[in-house]
């Protein structure tokens, strides 16, 4: 049974409803220990002083806050508990906005409020909210820190998520290479066989069918090992996967494969591919574009179009290679 972790109230205008706050989240990571590979006995970590490696006990050990030139400048508890404002245990809205309005970057961890003896007033909260279409962007204090946070109805109950600040959010001029995406020019045909592709993968959220694949074979290591199997490690390939050369082609081709994947009929958009961008293409974007010669050349000549197709499938036949799984930049 899950416990709670805060307990408060939910306040805006002169409104006070009774909540507790329970973790939506299960995280299911695995944990490993540090063993000694001697004797697998478990290694313990000790607090030492970097001045004489000496143990520390922890009641001499303080918090300090190390400044640019190196030095400490020590805070005590009591002094952090003197700047502490936990004595409101309220969930404040601050105020109602369009969940549309607030970028997910914002959002942090997810909490379930549940109610606390007053159900009626947290029910009427909940559908009024659903109904108005708003979420409340509130603050609260929580172990001694103080939390922005966003308040949303979902099928009658209220979710908490905490949120970042503003000033958390990295600028995106910082990352390297976001700063000139403007400057890439696309053309029309890319940028409609890029929407065909989307819109081929398109489909409803259904987040039962997504797994932690690693993670469940990791368990599935452990149990076999711990029956006394032997493993053999097998060492993952380090080969980088081949440069696609022709995006028009790995984008038609992609869409195909999306359509024959949920068993839709493939494209059957024609590009014209000639013998070099064939010879230096990977082997499948090569073959997938030798099938889609022009219609009209292949009527007008038929005996050069049957022998250019040969010599194109041969070509792609020598220089089969991976599937094109994803688009990347010509080298």
């Amino acid at each position: 049974m899950p416990q709670s972790i805060w307990t408060g109230s939910i306040s805006f205008g002169l409104v006070n409803i009774p909540v507790k706050l329970f973790s939506a989240v299960s995280r299911k990571t695995v944990h490993f220990n540090q063993l000694d590979a001697r004797t697998n006995a478990r290694i313990k970590q000790k607090r030492v002083s970097a001045d004489d490696g000496v143990e520390v006990p922890y009641e001499q050990i303080v918090k300090g806050y190390e400044l640019d030139s190196g030095n400490y400048v020590v805070i005590t508890d009591d002094e952090l508990a003197a700047l502490d404002p936990k004595a409101l245990r309220t969930i404040d809205i601050d105020e109602f906005v369009d969940l549309a309005d607030i970028d997910p970057i914002f959002f942090d961890s997810a909490y379930y409020l549940s109610p606390d003896k007053a159900d009626k007033p947290y029910a009427l909260l909940a559908r009024a909210m659903e109904e108005s279409g708003k979420i409340g962007v509130a603050h609260f204090v929580m172990r001694s820190k103080r939390y922005l946070a966003a308040v949303r109805p979902k099928d009658g109950m209220l979710l908490l998520s905490t949120m970042v600040y503003a000033d958390e959010i990295r600028p995106p001029e910082e990352i390297p290479g976001l700063a000139d995406l403007e400057e890439v020019e696309v053309s029309d045909k890319e940028l409609e066989m890029a929407r065909q592709l989307v819109d081929s993968l398109g489909a409803p959220f259904e987040p039962d069918k997504f797994h932690d694949t690693y993670r469940e074979a990791v368990l599935e290591l452990i149990d076999r090992k711990a029956s006394g199997e032997e493993t053999v490690a097998t060492p993952l390939s380090t080969d980088e996967p081949d440069k696609v050369i022709d995006l028009m082609a790995a984008l038609e081709a992609s869409v195909a494969a999306a359509k024959q994947a949920r068993g839709r009929h493939p494209t059957g958009r024609q590009v014209e591919a000639d013998s070099s961008e064939a010879a230096s293409s990977d082997g499948q974007v090569k073959k997938a574009a030798a099938k889609r010669a022009p219609a009209k050349k292949a009527a007008a000549r038929k005996a050069p179009a049957k022998k250019s197709a040969s010599k194109k499938a041969t070509a792609a036949k020598k220089t089969s290679g991976a599937s094109v799984t994803r688009i990347r930049k010509t080298a």
